[in-house]
C-alpha cells in the first residue's frame, strides 16, 4: 500500500507527525505557500513543515500523487471526483458524525457546550462529511478543555484508528438523524456579547483557544472562567500587546 497524506492545518500536521512514526509516507499533499502572521509574509502550512522535517515528499498538486491511499486531515479544499475516483480517501474527522460536519467542528462543539465528542475515520465522498464510517471512537470533553486540547486528543485518537483501519478497511453508511454542520469560523463569531450567559462566553472564549482568540473592547480573552453568574477573564491580550493575565491587564491600566 502506498500511502499519502493530505493536509495543511496545525490538527492535519499533527496527525501526520503520528502516523508517520507508524507508517511509511510516500507524499504529503498541502496547499501552497500562504501569508502567515503579523508581517503577512508567505509561510509554509503547518503541514509542510512537518513533512520537510521528516523527510517526505511534499506536492501541491492531486496529479502528482502516485498513493493508493489518501489520508485526509485539515486540508481545506474539496476533493474533486475525478481524484476520488484514483484512489482510497479517508477523511479524519474530529467530530462524531453525522454530529458536525464542516470546517469548524471541534469549534462548534465547544460553543455548543458539547461534553463529549470524537473521531470519526470516513470515506471521503463529494458530499461535505457524508462518506460512510470506517470507525470511531468518542471522548469527553473536560470543563477547562480548550480548542487546543481537544484537537491533541483528536490527534492521539485518530492515529489509532488509522492503525486498525488501513490494513483493511470496511464501511458503514452514517445515519440520515443528527445531522448538524459546523460552519467556518468568522469575524462576528470572535466578538463577545456580554450580555450573554457566563457559561455561554466562556465556551466561546474555550472554542476560540489557543490560536483564533474571542474579542472584545480591543482585548482578546484567551482564557475565562465562571464565577457565580459572572464572566470572569483569566488571560488576555490587548491589541499590539502580549499576553498577560487579567489581573497584570488591570493593574498596567490604573
Amino acid at each position: 500500500m502506498r500511502l499519502a497524506v493530505a493536509a495543511t492545518a496545525p490538527f492535519g500536521a499533527d496527525v501526520l507527525e503520528r502516523l508517520a512514526a507508524r507508517h511509511e509516507i510516500a507524499q504529503v499533499l498541502t496547499r501552497p505557500d500562504a501569508p502567515r502572521g503579523r508581517g503577512r509574509k508567505l509561510g509554509p502550512s503547518p503541514a509542510r513543515e512537518t513533512a520537510e522535517r521528516l523527510g517526505i515528499r511534499v506536492i501541491h498538486e492531486r496529479d502528482d500523487l502516485v498513493a493508493d491511499t489518501v489520508v485526509v486531515c485539515a486540508y481545506g479544499l474539496l476533493i474533486p471526483e475525478s481524484a476520488l475516483s484514483r484512489a482510497l480517501w479517508l477523511n479524519v474527522h474530529p467530530s462524531l458524525l453525522p454530529r458536525w460536519r464542516g470546517a469548524a467542528p471541534v469549534e462548534r462543539a465547544l460553543m455548543a457546550g458539547d461534553a463529549c465528542t470524537g473521531v470519526t475515520i470516513h470515506r471521503t465522498t463529494k458530499e461535505l462529511d457524508a462518506g460512510p464510517i470506517a470507525a470511531q471512537e468518542a471522548f469527553d470533553v473536560g470543563p477547562d478543555d480548550d480548542a487546543g486540547a481537544v484537537y491533541a486528543r483528536a490527534a492521539e485518537v485518530a492515529a489509532r484508528l488509522l492503525d486498525e483501519v488501513l490494513p483493511k478497511p470496511e464501511f458503514t453508511p452514517q445515519p440520515d438523524d443528527g445531522v448538524t454542520y459546523a460552519e467556518k469560523i468568522t469575524a462576528a463569531d470572535r466578538e463577545l456579547d456580554l450580555s450573554r450567559p457566563a457559561v455561554e462566553l466562556v465556551n466561546r472564549v474555550r472554542a476560540l483557544s489557543p490560536h483564533i482568540g474571542a474579542r472584545t473592547d480591543g482585548l482578546t480573552i484567551w482564557k475565562a472562567r465562571v464565577d457565580g453568574d459572572e464572566f470572569v477573564p483569566v488571560e488576555v491580550q490587548p491589541d499590539g500587546g502580549r499576553r498577560m493575565t487579567y489581573e497584570a491587564y488591570l493593574r498596567g491600566r490604573r
